[in-house]
């Protein structure tokens, strides 16, 4: 599927599922790799093929681990260019410390651009990524960067649910945005959420809703949920306020078990999220709905090796790559 390009894709510890999911697209094998974890704590990673001359991808989020996969990167990046590669690109379906992306107190450090700089300085030519926090985080990386975006894939399964007279709920004003590119999506009116969070816990108490909900069916989306507070504490207040049926659509999915204790009590009748992070805590649970993006990177890729354009899969999914997202639910 990618004309005479000479790649190789791996996979870190925790982009296994990721990567065999690209292969599968693209009909090739998954690379050969180890990585050891010593009792002491140190990580060893090691390539078991040659990737001398080779456009080496690299699958690996920075999800339920994050010190240990970001460390991991390092040295798969180090490794695959000491292996003479002809480029190394990091694909990093989820950026788990994006979310440090500003000094917004004293003496803090700016997490992500540290991550940024690091993983550039270890080697990395090119990164893919989907949904960073702040749009604003790609010019971190001096490197160039290709920002996938989930929002055509999630607006395009939630239009098979057949909801009629529903309004897409964004949980803050600073997500209010990209909530409206989903209700121009969807055909749909936009409420907005007013939270406050008061510390760095992961609870927000949600002041007041902008909009029109009684009597609505309703969409919460967000870019991710940790503990699944700011979605609860939201779809109680949507209750209160005479919504009929409640859903959510989530970027990433790196919820917690504890998290999702609150779901299933709460009224949200289901969470639909994308496969960015591989997250145990959610796998058979009929509450939870995960939609694969695996298949919209492995297409970006070919894409890109066969000269097409890539920037239109930030606005729609054809039908068959739909097909190939949601063919395992």
């Amino acid at each position: 599927m990618i004309g005479n390009a000479n790649i190789s894709i791996f996979a870190g510890s925790s982009g296994k599922a990721f990567a065999e999911r690209m292969c599968n697209y693209l009909g090739c094998p998954l690379g050969n790799s180890s990585v050891i974890r010593f009792s002491d704590g140190n990580t060893f990673v090691r390539i078991n093929e040659s990737v001398r001359d080779r456009t080496v991808y690299l699958v690996e989020p920075i999800g339920l681990a994050p010190n240990d996969e970001f460390v991991e990167i390092l040295f798969w990046m180090d490794a695959i260019k000491r292996a003479s590669c002809m480029s190394a690109t990091l694909v990093m379906p989820y950026f788990g410390y994006a979310k440090g992306d500003k000094k917004d107190e004293p003496r803090v450090s700016i997490r992500a651009r540290v991550c940024a700089e690091s993983i550039e300085l270890a080697g990395a030519d090119r990164i893919m990524v989907q949904d960073l926090h702040c749009g604003q985080i790609q010019g971190f990386f001096k490197k160039p960067l290709d920002h996938l975006y989930a929002l055509p894939l999630l607006a395009k399964y939630v239009k098979t649910l057949n909801l009629d007279n529903f309004v897409v709920v964004s949980p803050d004003a600073g997500y209010a945005k990209q909530a409206r590119r989903f209700a121009t999506a969807l055909k749909a009116p936009v409420a907005i959420g007013d939270k406050q969070r008061s510390d760095h816990t992961e609870n927000a108490e949600v002041l007041e809703i902008l909009g029109e909900v009684k009597g609505k069916n309703c969409l919460i989306v967000d870019d991710f949920t940790i503990s699944g507070g700011t979605l609860v504490n939201l779809s109680y207040e949507l209750e209160r306020r005479g919504a009929k049926r409640i859903f959510a659509a989530l970027s990433h999915n790196i919820i917690t078990t504890e998290g999702v204790e609150k779901i299933e009590k709460s009224p949200i009748e289901r969470l639909i999220s994308t496969d960015t992070v591989d997250n145990p805590h959610i796998k058979g649970n009929p509450r939870f709905t995960t939609i694969s993006v695996a298949p919209i990177f492995a297409e970006t890729i070919r894409r890109y090796h066969n000269y097409e354009s890539i920037n239109e899969l930030s606005y729609s999914i054809p039908d068959n790559l739909f097909a190939e997202c949601v063919k395992d639910l």
